[in-house]
């Protein structure tokens, strides 16, 4: 389920839409215009800004939240101070911008940024000098500027929050990334993108819940659903309770919510023909370890021993075979 290595490192899954933003992010960074990543919170934009700077490596890459830029403090840390400038400016201190002289700025969440900054980002961006706070002398800078956000700017220019003539200027090469519920084909990478060691590997059955679910937090909630079910399960089963609330709430809503564990890693086959015996009786109940002793048991009686066709037939790997077969105390 790997996908095919590209200049955009990190970003995961083999969609149309996702190898349309490929393409995008190779063209931007064969120039140093400015670039606009446009889409809803979560879905990516920092990995692909830092894709747009790692194709063409030179300097460093300074991401800088706009939404943290508040109070008196805001110019100084964008374009720095000068000893003795303002109290507390003990030292001569570089700025973000200047930081970034080189390589990338990257403004997330450019939409926050306050209108009085907002005017010094336009000078920088029209004539690639800044001055430091408390400084008479300008200074030219060259730092590659890329903006996210997941705010419609042109409401927020027609609501006089956000500056025309920004807008325009940092509107100059617009990458629009989609949302996850438009490439749920690439759930399944991204899944395996975020598993962090070996033991846990997911049903079908839980890539079909995965796959039924909106995601309105996108890539970063899948990512922090992965986790929690990483961390969460036991004995190779993930239960109701070891999934974020919000699933279990559109799960619930589906119908689809029921006590029973959702079989993983070892008692989990990838495809619909499976043996019956992988499917746990309902009374007697038995414990989980039985029920993994079981159908480790019948899968090697199933494929006479052939610890490889075995692990295929339960969709684990041969490695987490070999450790539950030692684990229940097989030959």
């Amino acid at each position: 389920m790997n996908s095919p290595p590209t200049p955009a490192h990190s970003l995961v899954g083999q969609s149309p839409v996702i190898g349309f933003v490929r393409r995008l992010i190779e063209k931007a960074s064969r120039h140093r215009l400015p670039v606009l990543l446009l889409g809803e919170t979560g879905t990516g934009k920092e990995v692909v800004a830092r894709a747009i700077h790692n194709t063409s490596p030179h300097g460093r890459f300074v991401p800088i939240d706009c939404g943290a830029l508040v109070g008196n403090l805001m110019e100084s840390e964008l374009f720095g101070h000068v000893k003795g400038s303002f109290s507390g400016a003990i030292e001569t201190k570089k700025g973000l911008i200047e930081i970034a002289d080189g390589g990338t700025a990257f403004f997330d969440e450019i939409g926050d940024l306050p209108l009085e900054m907002q005017v010094k980002l336009l000078r920088l961006l029209q004539e690639r000098e800044y001055r430091p706070v408390g400084s008479l002398q300008w200074r030219r800078v060259d730092p590659r500027i890329i903006a996210a956000t997941h705010r419609d700017l042109r409401a927020e220019v027609a609501a006089g929050r956000f500056r025309q003539d920004l807008y325009y200027r940092l509107n100059v090469f617009a990458i629009h990334l989609p949302p996850l519920r438009d490439r749920k084909e690439d759930i399944p990478l991204l899944v395996e993108h975020f598993l962090d060691g070996p033991g846990f590997s997911p049903s079908q059955e839980i890539l079909d819940m995965l796959h039924s679910y909106d995601w309105p937090g996108n890539v970063r909630e899948l990512k922090h659903c992965v986790d929690r079910m990483t961390a969460m399960h036991s004995e190779g089963a993930v239960q109701m309770a070891d999934m974020p609330s919000a699933l279990q709430n559109h799960l619930a809503a589906r119908g689809s919510a029921h006590p029973q564990a959702f079989a993983c890693s070892a008692m989990a086959a990838a495809d619909q023909a499976l043996p019956p015996f992988m499917l746990a009786p309902k009374s007697p109940v038995i414990s989980l370890p039985d029920s993994n002793r079981r159908a480790i048991a019948d899968a090697l009686a199933a494929t006479n021993g052939e610890r490889a066709k075995a692990a295929r037939m339960l969709g684990i790997g041969r490695t987490t075979l070999y450790r539950k077969m030692k684990q229940y105390g097989f030959d």
